[in-house]
């Protein structure tokens, strides 16, 4: 279900908004309506959604739009043309005590500089927004705690921002959002402030977050690799114009023009790529209530495989045996498959890095088995079938 949806959206900066629009529909550019109308172009005619539980980092270099974008988003700025749906409604046609309301049941916004309240103590800044709405201070304090826990700051409550480091206030600033349980968080480059290290464990810690609550996040970033590693989709913007939208791997593997191809060309694409991108069917299974040695047998004889993936009856992966164990098994006159069934064998699951899997298949006598989360194959790796696709897609 969308809960965010942006049509034709624009911002124009300057005295003659409707003339540089107009011109933006010629083909005009961004410098040539600042020479001719003196505007700034912030957001050129862009068109999204965003769905219920989805994380989409908005991204693109300096003067982009990306943060005039998120901002007209909650009309922080003024959209000049365009709408915005927030689960249906028309933003852009509330009035001011509307708006507030629909800011204070829905929206979350992280800023990049932290933005606390240096008097406050960190407990009463994480409860700040609570506390606008009117809640009262033993209900507001106790969702507090509970926000600031789950960001972990569990015991740092009753300390002041100045006495925490740079990654914990921000921590602050995502409990302080987190706690008014708003169904849309905006994070505007709420990470890029921090140094590197506390940025990768904000960036973990924000994935941890969201596996369990499940928040619809538009996330501004300017930096790619920090976009491929949260996002489910990325929007990519240049001069206020969207030029791709798209899962990671679309970005990387199939770029819209020559300047999305510019913008990735150096990315790593084993950390991008998942095992459910380059593995392949099945060719033959065993099933552990049916089939004896002598049906495996004949299975890995007619695809010319030497081990056999072995499921149960609702295609849950039990382990795989072996041409050589069931050869035995037939000469002892055994019909009893599950007792040389390997059962320890390795799996990846179907998000597994690319990266991660040479590791897996390191000393692997046998395909690698791709598993969903109930343990049901999906699909098989070999490490062939892996160098191609990756060679395929530009890997290094």
């Amino acid at each position: 279900m969308e809960k965010i949806r942006v049509e034709k959206l624009y911002k124009v900066f300057g005295p003659q908004p409707n003339k540089a629009i107009q011109m933006l529909e010629q083909g005009a550019s961004k410098s040539e309506i600042m020479e001719k109308t003196n505007c700034g172009v912030g957001v050129n005619n862009t068109s999204f959604s965003v769905d219920e539980g989805e994380l989409v980092v908005v991204m693109g270099l300096s003067g982009s739009g990306k943060s005039t974008l998120v901002r007209c988003i909650n009309r922080l700025i003024e959209p000049t043309r365009g709408k915005v749906y927030i689960d249906g409604t028309d933003i852009t046609s509330l009035n001011t005590e509307e708006l507030r309301k629909v800011r204070l049941k829905k929206l979350g916004m992280v800023f990049q500089n932290f933005a606390l309240f240096p008097h406050r103590t960190v407990c009463q800044n994480a409860e700040y927004g609570l506390e606008i709405k009117g809640m009262p201070l033993d209900e507001r304090r106790k969702k507090a705690y509970e926000a600031l826990e789950l960001v972990g700051l569990a015991g740092w409550e009753e300390s002041l921002p100045d006495q925490l480091s740079g990654g914990m206030q921000q921590r602050v600033g995502l409990a302080r959002a987190l706690a008014l349980d708003p169904d849309i968080l905006l994070m505007d480059e709420a990470f890029s402030a921090l140094d590197p290290l506390i940025r990768r464990d904000m960036q973990d810690e924000l994935i941890s977050i969201q596996e369990r609550m499940r928040k619809t996040i538009l996330f501004i970033s300017h930096d790619l690799d920090e976009a491929l590693k949260l996002g489910d989709r990325i929007v990519l913007m240049k001069d206020g114009e969207i030029v791709q939208v798209g899962t990671p791997e679309d970005i990387l593997t199939n770029p819209a023009n020559d300047y999305v191809r510019r913008f990735v060309e150096d990315v790593d694409i084993t950390k991008v790529l998942t095992a459910e991108s380059v593995m392949k069917k099945t060719e033959a299974v065993g099933y552990l209530k049916t089939d004896g040695p002598r049906a495996a047998l004949r299975k890995m004889r007619k695809n010319s495989i030497s081990n056999l993936f072995v499921l149960d009856e609702s295609r849950k992966l039990m382990g795989v045996v072996t041409a050589q164990d069931c050869a035995r098994l037939v000469q002892e006159e055994s019909r009893d498959l599950a007792s040389v069934v390997c059962t320890s064998c390795k799996t990846a699951h179907l998000d597994t890095p690319a990266q991660d899997l040479f590791v897996i298949m390191q000393d692997l006598g046998y395909p690698l088995a791709v598993v969903d989360d109930d343990n049901r194959l999906k699909g098989v790796i070999i490490r062939g079938s892996l160098i191609g696709a990756l060679a395929e897609r530009g890997g290094n």
